[in-house]
């Protein structure tokens, strides 16, 4: 049960004109649940996408960052997408990567378009080689029931071992013009993005230049995306995908642009909800955490304090138990890696219970309220370094029996 993640609702997402949506059924892994699914772009959409660092980056990621360059280099426009759960597609060898472009050529003949033009990703198990025949012999479904008004489907139709949909809608006023956003997520396990078997996409209905999506997805992606963690596992399967479909008033032809800000932070806003979503979902999660740390010299070691409160299994269990064990935490602060950190300045806050001041336990401090905080189902871990004005903010969850039981029998 995700963590006060109500289930989205279907009539809620809005439909974004230049983009349509199908779905199919073919059985790669299960029967009788949607497991491929299509979306296809007007003439005009400009599409850009940030990737797995994962050296073992999987065959459809490769083929999908090969097609997007190639629009970059003068090709022809990116016209569809499709995903496929069930099957990684990852350290499958040229093999894979022949499913892949098989995947993207059966698209194109059904939609009459190029292979260069379709964008394939995958997600589930690593190290088996695709059915790429299901998928092919599902195509044909998906493109027969292709609308606009897709959402929800599309996002049942990227689930792995996520217990719920996560999708999300906003209309934004910019300027004088309406634009409607709407987009999916998945993943509630091996989940430590570093893009730039998380995936993404996003699409709305202004009209952007190449260069400026280029910029937005990176800029979108880092503080959203690239600010969560469940286990600290990066998948072989990361993509993030945005799609401006042209179909609306909004044009934006440079950063410079007076409209550019506005398009930026609502695409980062929407982007952020649907990464906690994938938090508040995590395979076993029972609690959401925000992990803020401030006043440090620089983004980075922020973060990079932040990711090591989050990645640690002793941190995440003590939050399970509601046990306010919180020397944890000034362990996990001080192996981070920042090696100059002066801890005699260090505060350390769990929501408005001051914890540890000046590095040392506070003396007006009382286990029963750190424990009145622990036993929330949201928690605020705040750590003030002293050392300057920067500051970063992560996301993860805490690590319960069940996440165990969960990755045990997730080939079964």
């Amino acid at each position: 049960m995700a963590v006060n993640s109500p289930l989205p609702v279907a009539s809620e997402l809005k439909p974004v004109n230049g983009i349509d949506i199908g779905f199919a059924e073919a059985g790669i892994k299960k029967p009788n649940r949607k497991d491929v699914l299509l979306m296809t772009l007007a003439e005009g959409a400009t599409v850009a996408g940030v990737f797995t660092k994962n050296r073992f980056c999987a065959a459809p990621v490769q083929v999908s960052k090969a097609n997007l360059a190639a629009v970059s280099n003068g090709g022809k426009p990116i016209r569809a997408l499709v995903v496929n759960t069930g099957n990684a597609n990852a350290a499958t060898g040229e093999q894979g990567l022949q499913s892949a472009r098989t995947t993207c050529e059966e698209v194109a003949r059904l939609l009459g378009i190029d292979a260069q033009q379709v964008l394939p990703f995958s997600t589930g198990v690593i190290l088996e080689q695709l059915p790429v025949q299901k998928i092919v012999a599902a195509l044909p479904a998906a493109v027969s029931n292709l609308k606009q008004d897709n959402w929800f489907n599309a996002a049942e139709a990227v689930m792995t071992t996520d217990t719920q949909p996560k999708a999300a809608s906003l209309t934004a006023t910019i300027g004088s013009h309406t634009v409607t956003m709407t987009g999916i997520s998945k993943g509630a396990g091996m989940i430590k993005p570093n893009m730039a078997t998380m995936l993404g996409y996003l699409a709305f209905d202004a009209k952007v230049a190449q260069p400026v999506m280029d910029e937005l997805v990176r800029y979108a992606a880092d503080r959203s995306f690239n600010c969560i963690t469940i286990d600290g596992d990066t998948s072989t399967n990361d993509s993030f995908i945005l799609v401006a479909t042209g179909a609306g008033s909004l044009v934006i032809d440079s950063v410079d642009s007076p409209d550019y800000i506005a398009l930026r932070d609502a695409v980062t806003g929407i982007s952020t909800h649907l990464a906690q979503q994938i938090i508040r979902d995590g395979e076993g999660a029972t609690k959401f955490i925000t992990i803020s740390v401030e006043q440090g010299r620089d983004m980075e070691e922020c973060r990079k304090i932040a990711y090591s409160i989050a990645h640690s299994p002793l941190v995440k269990t003590a939050f399970f138990a509601s046990d306010p064990n919180l020397g944890r935490i000034l362990a996990a602060i001080g192996y981070a890696g920042v090696d100059d950190l002066d801890t005699s300045k260090l505060d350390l806050y769990l929501d408005d219970v001051l914890v540890a001041k000046a590095g040392g336990r506070n003396p007006d401090y009382k286990e029963e309220d750190g424990q009145r905080v622990m036993k929330k189902a949201e928690i605020l871990v705040r750590v003030e370094l002293g050392r300057g004005d920067a500051n970063s903010t992560v996301w993860t969850c805490d690590l319960s029996h069940d996440y165990v039981s969960i990755n045990a029998d997730y080939r079964s």
